[in-house]
């Protein structure tokens, strides 16, 4: 991980954020995950707005590939300031469950050489395009939710698919931003966009 206020600020979070309160249900996850396809670039194109990510102004992407540990995945998170500086941090993943199901956790933080797990933050797969141009990952506290994609845009009818899963997952999907800089909609609430699609 690069050294800085952004691995800081994700260790905090972490720690934080790791409880799921009483009146939510844990999330239901996809249950046909493959991380083989899983791997590789996602654009983040909506997310509930973070005080982690607060100086994040464009470009905000993830990149998932095996990690030198055993039954780990490498994640570098990256975006860039609005003077266009890279901001990056590195961390790992794991499985919390049969694979299948695409339940993970996530840690930034590193002490001694060794990922500190007791403070990682969970990342639930709880809807998934078949062909994996779409992700949208909850945590059980339903404070955070983040849409991905291989592209760096999703049309109307796809948000609108998404708004419907993340109500039935007891989201409030009007607190999504979307956040894709290549995106015209850019800044909207997810409920502005695709009103009339499916």
């Amino acid at each position: 991980m690069k050294p800085g206020k952004m691995a800081a600020a994700l260790g905090a979070l972490l720690m934080l954020a790791g409880c799921t309160r009483a009146d939510h249900l844990p999330l239901q996850t996809v249950q046909d995950f493959r991380v083989e396809l899983y791997l590789g670039t996602w654009h983040e194109i909506a997310a509930i707005p973070a005080w982690f990510q607060r100086d994040c102004a464009r470009d905000t992407m993830a990149q998932y590939q095996p990690a030198a540990e055993s039954g780990q995945i490498e994640v570098v998170n990256s975006c860039r300031r609005e003077d266009g500086t890279l901001l990056e941090a590195d961390g790992r993943a794991r499985f919390t469950g049969p694979e299948h199901e695409g339940r993970l956790e996530v840690t930034f933080v590193k002490l001694l050489g060794h990922w500190v797990w007791p403070i990682a933050g969970a990342y639930d797969v709880i809807a998934l395009d078949p062909g994996y141009r779409w992700s949208l990952v909850g945590h059980p506290s339903r404070d955070y939710a983040w849409i991905l994609a291989r592209e760096q845009q999703l049309d109307d009818a796809v948000l609108s698919q998404l708004k419907k899963r993340l109500a039935a997952a007891q989201y409030d999907p009007c607190r999504l931003v979307l956040t894709a800089s290549a995106d015209p909609r850019r800044g909207r609430s997810l409920c502005e966009v695709g009103a009339s699609g499916p």
